[in-house]
């Protein structure tokens, strides 16, 4: 399924701002869109953190040590999972 227009919108809101959230009803589609943003963008650097990974989950218990260096495009999917990054 294309999602041209869900894409470009992100594009552009991540134009005016560093950071962009995709809510939405599970199954609807976020982390499939946010993968298509990232392979429409191969040339930006990718750091993709899933929540329902234990490994991935571990690495945000210390958030400023994990996510301060990463540079270009950074992924948390389920975030919900650590309601904690946002104080």
């Amino acid at each position: 399924m294309k999602r041209d227009r869900f894409l470009a919108r992100i594009a552009y809101r991540l134009g005016i701002q560093p950071v962009v959230a995709m809510l939405g009803p599970r199954q609807c589609g976020k982390t499939t869109l946010s993968r298509m943003y990232a392979e429409a963008h191969p040339e930006t650097q990718l750091t993709r953190f899933d929540l329902e990974d234990p490994t991935d989950l571990a690495a945000l218990a210390e958030p400023k040590l994990a996510l301060e260096p990463l540079k270009g495009l950074v992924i948390i999917d389920e975030i919900q999972r650590l309601p904690e990054l946002f104080p």
